[in-house]
């Protein structure tokens, strides 16, 4: 059973003295530790976010300049590949003409030499002619 006596009193002041002592050397230090490493957890989120945040702005910066020499580039290489086929085309019309004259040229000397051989061949068509009937007849004509 409870008796109230003497050593009650006693008991509720030890605690209550422990209570202030315990709360001055051991809960308002840890309580001063914890609220500082809440504060620099914080402070290290922010920090978090923030390099977050640039380093998402820094990739969406780098793949837009990506973006835009990707594009000059197909410009560029369009404009240099129509540049070359212009190029290509010029320089086929070129020798396209260049071996038309050469045609023009060697029909030309072909219609020569055929008119020069014909010419020649007409000449002799007398003596082809008697030639091959004696052939043919096995007697002179």
């Amino acid at each position: 059973m409870i008796t109230i006596d003497l050593t009650m009193p006693i008991h509720i002041i030890n605690m209550l003295l422990l209570i202030v002592i315990m709360n001055a050397v051991l809960y308002r230090p840890i309580r001063s530790i914890i609220l500082e490493r809440d504060k620099k957890l914080s402070g290290l989120a922010k920090d978090i976010e923030t390099f977050e945040k640039n380093s998402n702005l820094q990739l969406d910066e780098f793949n837009r300049k990506l973006a835009e020499a990707r594009a000059k580039a197909k410009a560029e290489f369009e404009t240099v590949k129509g540049a070359a086929l212009a190029e290509s085309a010029e320089q086929l019309a070129d020798i396209r003409k260049g071996a038309e004259a050469d045609k023009a040229l060697q029909l030309s000397t072909i219609q020569g030499q055929f008119t020069a051989a014909q010419d020649a061949l007409k000449g002799q068509l007398d003596t082809f002619a008697g030639e091959m009937a004696n052939k043919i007849l096995g007697r002179a004509v």
